[in-house]
């Protein structure tokens, strides 16, 4: 485990503090915490901005694949069947 320095203003210090105490925790913890949902936000993002790239250029298919698995007709971009 490492230890980080981290500078913040005063005010801002003391309303995280409070905010760990309103929620029971240490301040520590809820830096932890806030720092583990933001990791798992920024891979959500990378994951989706990687399959959306690969995806590129391949709606259409992607859309009449859709369709032959619903059974519905195929519809283009533009909304015709």
């Amino acid at each position: 485990m490492s230890a980080l320095t981290v500078r913040l203003p005063d005010d801002k210090h003391q309303r995280l503090r409070a905010m760990a105490e309103s929620r029971g925790t240490t301040l520590n913890r809820l830096i932890d915490d806030m720092a583990t949902a933001m990791l798992a936000e920024f891979d959500a993002e990378t994951r989706f901005k990687l399959r959306a790239g690969r995806g590129t250029g391949k709606v259409e298919l992607g859309l009449a694949l859709l369709d032959k698995a619903v059974g519905a007709p195929a519809i283009d971009q533009a909304g015709r069947m």
